[in-house]
């Protein structure tokens, strides 16, 4: 661990550095009504991206290789799990109808708020295990249930349409038509923004419930933890418009996700008696991936085959 001058220092550094990400992310994606162009989402996807390795990189001559292994495993993980994430907001929006403005405005309340829930729940999860050596245990086996949970997963996201259609079926107000009749779109006002939003960040406590234990398998430094959550989450603004005309190709994607988290659960399970190096766990993630997102473009889709 750095030592105590040193992590305040960093403490304060990364949030300043998160601020003015969130100010630039504002200027690129926060453009009124029109779409968010797929080059610049892609350019500040892979900018964020690049700055995450710096970071791993700064850690690993600052703390040592294993704190920068560590980091980007638990970047890559957090990030994974997004991407199913993101497909679940994809449904909630083009269900509800909202246009590019409204989708960049409640995904902007969305990360604000999963900053703080990430933050809630990785302080409330180092000190349960600092504290309760069998909460390791706990973990293990809820990790090891969301990943038979995702093995089980439907392709078309079912899970958001009980809330889509109460959010439709409601008297809520604040859901107002806008656009012409060939392409109508909903704008939102108050109260049923709030609903919305509400609806984005308990979506996104489920899939933290996921994440942050699959993490915390990694790596124990609160740093390491909470600053590999917050990466990964500053970039999925830009992420979901990267992968909103990409998802429908990445059906598979699911199953590596599952096979991810049984690593992760099986490493956490097992650890007093097998001790699986960072290095190796980062190369079976980035292995998993990689497997499973080229067998969804090779491996033919046969629901989709069988409606031509």
């Amino acid at each position: 661990m750095m030592h105590a001058g040193a992590t305040t220092t960093w403490w304060v550094f990364f949030h300043v550095l998160v601020v003015v990400l969130l100010a630039v992310d504002l200027g690129i994606l926060q453009r009124g009504k029109q779409a968010v162009a797929l080059g610049t989402a892609w350019a500040w996807t892979i900018f964020l991206a690049a700055l995450a390795f710096g970071f791993a990189i700064f850690l690993s001559h600052a703390d040592g290789r294993q704190q920068g292994l560590e980091f980007f495993s638990g970047y890559l993980i957090e990030g994974s799990l997004s991407v199913d994430n993101l497909f679940v907001f994809l449904l909630m929006f083009r269900s509800l109808r909202l246009g590019i403005e409204e989708q960049r405005r409640v995904l902007l309340w969305g990360v604000l708020g999963a900053i703080v829930m990430r933050a809630l729940f990785i302080a409330v999860g180092v000190t349960l295990l600092n504290r309760f050596a069998w909460i390791e245990y706990l973990f293990g086996a809820f990790l090891l249930v969301a990943a038979v949970r995702l093995l089980r997963h439907k392709a078309d996201k079912a899970e958001a349409s009980g809330l889509v259609r109460w959010l439709r079926r409601s008297r809520i107000g604040g859901f107002i038509e806008t656009g012409g009749p060939d392409n109508p779109t909903i704008r939102l006002v108050f109260p049923a923004l709030l609903f919305v939003i509400l609806a984005v960040e308990a979506t996104d406590l489920i899939f933290a419930l996921d994440s942050v234990p699959a993490v915390l398998a990694i790596s124990r430094n609160p740093f390491v933890v909470y600053t590999s959550n917050i990466f990964a989450i500053l970039g999925l603004r830009s992420l979901y418009f990267v992968l909103a005309g990409l998802l429908d190709r990445l059906r598979l994607l699911h199953y590596g996700l599952a096979v991810i988290l049984a690593f992760v659960s099986l490493k956490m399970l097992l650890h007093q008696w097998i001790d699986v190096p960072v290095a190796i766990s980062l190369g079976i993630i980035l292995v998993t991936l990689a497997v499973f997102a080229i067998a969804s473009r090779v491996i033919p889709d046969r629901k989709a085959a069988a409606k031509l």
